[in-house]
């Protein structure tokens, strides 16, 4: 199973931008990512998902339009842009990879999903 390691996580103020990495341990081009997160006392949330391709990507209503999901497939590594950043967005972020190569479509339960990184806390301050 890919082991899948988060990174880019901080304090950042309200309005502010910070850069998540997911860093895999083999190759992953050939299935999809996702970014979830999880706040205190609230259940893991989709937060956005990239095709293996690269060709489609999809957001939650609540980051859509400020967070940028990406990937590059030769480091091995998924992007999560986040900007104009608000309190709520205060969470442990993490990535998965799709359970199943090959699928052209984006997925947004958890269950879709089969190996997790440790996750990396962003807090955002008001």
């Amino acid at each position: 199973q890919v082991q899948l390691v988060e990174s880019g996580g901080g304090l950042v103020q309200a309005g502010g931008s910070l850069s998540l990495s997911c860093a895999a341990s083999r190759r992953t081009s050939n299935y999809g990512m996702g970014w979830f997160r999880q706040a205190p006392g609230k259940e893991r949330e989709f937060v956005a998902a990239i095709t293996w391709s690269g060709a489609s990507a999809a957001y939650s209503d609540s980051v859509k339009g400020r967070f940028t999901i990406s990937r590059d497939n030769d480091k091995k590594t998924v992007y999560l842009q986040m900007n104009s950043l608000k309190p709520e967005d205060t969470a442990v972020y993490f990535c998965a990879q799709y359970k199943y190569p090959w699928v052209q479509e984006v997925r947004y339960d958890a269950a879709s999903y089969n190996s997790w990184g440790q996750g990396t806390q962003v807090t955002v301050s008001s």
